[in-house]
């Protein structure tokens, strides 16, 4: 006969401290990549250092090495987060059922949201200041950006015989003059109002697609 009670637990369930130490882990290191973008969105690149961080973040510089081995994995992980979230709220992004300057607004906007969150221009700014030792890794980071910018091009042109042509221009001057305007930003100690900047985009990108922007040599408008 089969003595009764409880049998041994299951191997490889995990247990409720190892998983109450999990999510404290992912916390701190939350925490940590946070910190760290408000340290550069408040005091800029420079003053970013491992000690500087830790301060800020109320941890020891043993914290930050457990969870990103030393300072650029950190950066590293900062332009990470930043294109994650900047990558989500471009797929996010709907195109209405509208006249075409309503679609050309909304989409601008959207982008622009996306562009300029603290994360996102932390990331841009960590891959500026850090770009003399960047790779392909960088170049990686900026090409996410680039496409989701080339991704909404494409949404406002829609399909046709030219589209693919008009929506990479497009998407080009969207991915051009808001990382201008982040940039900007980037070199500021206060906020910058760039809804001037913006209408003046949302014009040429509409003039563009509607044929009535005159284009230099070699260029013609689209038919």
């Amino acid at each position: 006969m089969t003595p009764s009670g409880p049998g041994p637990a299951p191997r490889g369930r995990p247990t409720r401290t190892a998983t109450r130490v999990q999510v404290r882990g992912e916390r701190t290191r939350a925490a940590i990549i946070s910190e760290t973008v408000r340290c550069i969105e408040q005091e800029g690149f420079v003053a970013a250092s491992a000690s500087h961080i830790a301060e800020r973040a109320g941890v020891t510089w043993g914290v930050i090495q457990y969870h990103f081995g030393d300072r650029q994995g950190l950066l590293a992980a900062v332009v990470a987060d930043g294109w994650e979230r900047f990558r989500r709220a471009i797929e996010a992004v709907t195109v209405p059922d509208a006249g075409s300057r309503r679609r050309i607004e909304s989409v601008v906007e959207a982008a622009w949201a996306a562009f300029s969150t603290p994360e996102s221009l932390a990331s841009l700014e960590v891959l500026v200041a850090t770009r003399a030792n960047g790779g392909d890794a960088d170049r990686t980071d900026l090409e996410v950006m680039g496409r989701g910018m080339h991704q909404l091009g494409a949404a406002l042109v829609g399909e046709g015989s030219d589209g693919d042509v008009r929506a990479d221009v497009v998407g080009e001057v969207l991915w051009a003059t808001l990382r201008g305007l982040a940039m900007s930003q980037m070199l500021s100690t206060r906020p910058i109002d760039t809804s001037a900047e913006r209408l003046v985009l949302v014009e040429l990108i509409l003039a563009y697609l509607d044929g009535t922007l005159p284009l230099g040599p070699g260029r013609a408008a689209p038919g």
